[in-house]
């Protein structure tokens, strides 16, 4: 069932696990996809912790000790979320270990409240790597226009980020440059820059969703041929940005004293489109030190059935640089769309975040002690 998954390792990228709640932790499901399905490193966002924590498996004692001390609502979820945190993250220690902290992350998320703020993300970004207290932790940052700073001031503090949510090239150049920045004032305060960490999450299956839309709305057939084409020429060229940055003599100065590249993400891996191959965004996006963060059902899958065939990005750019082109003579705006799935993102997550709020305080509200 896992040669697929071993390939896969085998070829450089590192699979992660786009999901946690309490259950897979206690269970020993997670220990399991480690030991078994070649899981390197766990990824969360406020979605997944909402449908975590409303499902109520595992979570009930917790929330009548939260309620029985009368915290506000969002320190219960503060407390609860960093605790399955710092327990995966101490179920993927080995792990940390063993790649010399390349791998065994577990990532958790800024507030979304605080995506366009620079420096409440900073100060919660603090406060998220004080909580959870592991060395494997990223702190998730938002790839906005406000997250960029924040991204530089986080890294160089010497705290190992996961920059979320990047849907264009331009803004994945962006993304690189706030890593190098904190890099470079991580080594002036003379930290050791070994021990920082980071990974770029670049999003794949939306901007598929999205421009198949819109080509449908076209309706000819040079725009239905394109259909399914545009997210991996997108990602594609993101790890072509990669290369080029990570080969730089700005990098090279850094590397001498001991930097770790931003390794690329592919995170939204889980197929919208059933007429499109389940495992689409993972065997088509296999490139040496990458990430692919993907959903359980999309990591079965791949163990399944996924072909593994070598590296699918490199030889590439052409074509896909003739794709986008494509995209784009048919007048769709390759802006307009990357720029409307960035403020659809932190709409979701945020929404995601206030469904947690009202559901976990209802639970407090219905768990809380009756006075004498």
């Amino acid at each position: 069932m896992t040669d697929a998954l071993k390939r896969l390792s085998d070829e450089g990228v590192a699979i992660w696990l786009d999901d946690l709640s309490r259950k897979r932790i206690t269970s020993g499901n997670l220990a399991e996809l480690i030991d078994q399905s070649h899981v390197v490193g766990v990824t969360t966002n406020p979605s997944i912790f909402q449908k975590a924590i409303s499902s109520g498996d595992g979570y009930e004692q917790q929330l009548a000790d939260l309620a029985t001390r009368k915290v506000t609502v969002d320190e219960a979820i503060r407390m609860i979320t960093t605790a399955d945190v710092r327990d995966a993250a101490d179920i993927l220690r080995p792990v940390y270990d063993r790649t010399d902290g390349q791998d065994g992350r577990v990532s958790i998320e800024v507030d979304p409240r605080l995506a366009h703020n620079t420096a409440a993300t900073i100060a919660e970004a603090k406060q998220l790597a004080w909580l959870v207290d592991r060395p494997n932790t990223l702190i998730k940052i938002p790839a906005t226009k406000a997250g960029l700073p924040a991204i530089t001031e986080v890294i160089g503090k010497g705290i190992s980020v996961n920059v979320t949510l990047i849907f264009s090239l331009e803004r994945y150049r962006e993304v690189m440059e706030a890593y190098l920045a904190g890099l470079e004032k991580a080594k002036a305060a003379g930290l050791d820059l070994s021990l920082i960490h980071s990974v770029a999450s670049f999003f794949v299956s939306r901007v598929d969703s999205e421009i198949d839309k819109r080509l449908d709305s076209v309706g000819t057939d040079e725009a239905k041929a394109l259909k399914g084409k545009a997210a991996l020429a997108n990602a594609r060229l993101a790890y072509e940005a990669y290369e080029e940055v990570f080969s730089s003599d700005r990098w090279n100065a850094l590397e001498k004293h001991g930097a770790n590249k931003q390794r690329p993400l592919w995170a939204s891996t889980g197929v919208k489109d059933p007429a499109y191959k389940d495992t689409l965004y993972v065997v088509d996006l296999v490139a040496p030190n990458t990430v692919n963060t993907m959903p359980e059902a999309t990591l079965e899958a791949t163990a399944d059935h996924g072909e593994i065939t070598g590296d699918t990005v490199r030889a590439t750019y052409d074509q896909s640089r003739a794709e986008l082109d494509a995209v784009a003579k048919l007048g769709i705006s390759y802006d307009d769309v990357v720029q409307l799935l960035e403020d659809e993102g932190v709409e979701k997550f945020e929404a995601s975040w206030n469904d947690l709020l009202k559901s976990t305080e209802a639970e407090l509200q219905r768990l809380a002690p009756t006075e004498a």
